[in-house]
């Protein structure tokens, strides 16, 4: 079972009660708003096949830093 049934509301329904593991294997599609049709075009933009890869991509990751450096801009 996921490791926090809180985390069902950013999850498709079929992934609520997979493990952790199993669904940062899975497609982006296993996130809650995540449609197959936007899997697929992050496949072709981004060679993203997993929500692991997704959370990995360094546009992402660059995205997070500046918002978190913005927080604390003066």
């Amino acid at each position: 079972m996921s490791a926090n049934p809180c985390l069902a509301p950013i999850l498709d329904k079929a992934y609520e009660n997979k493990p952790l593991k199993e669904v940062i294997a899975a497609s982006p599609a296993a996130l809650a708003g995540v449609s197959d049709k936007d899997a697929q075009l992050l496949k072709e933009a981004f060679n993203i096949k997993t929500v692991e890869d997704l959370a990995n991509l360094k546009f992402v990751r660059w995205a997070q830093a500046l918002v978190a450096l913005a927080a604390v801009e003066k």
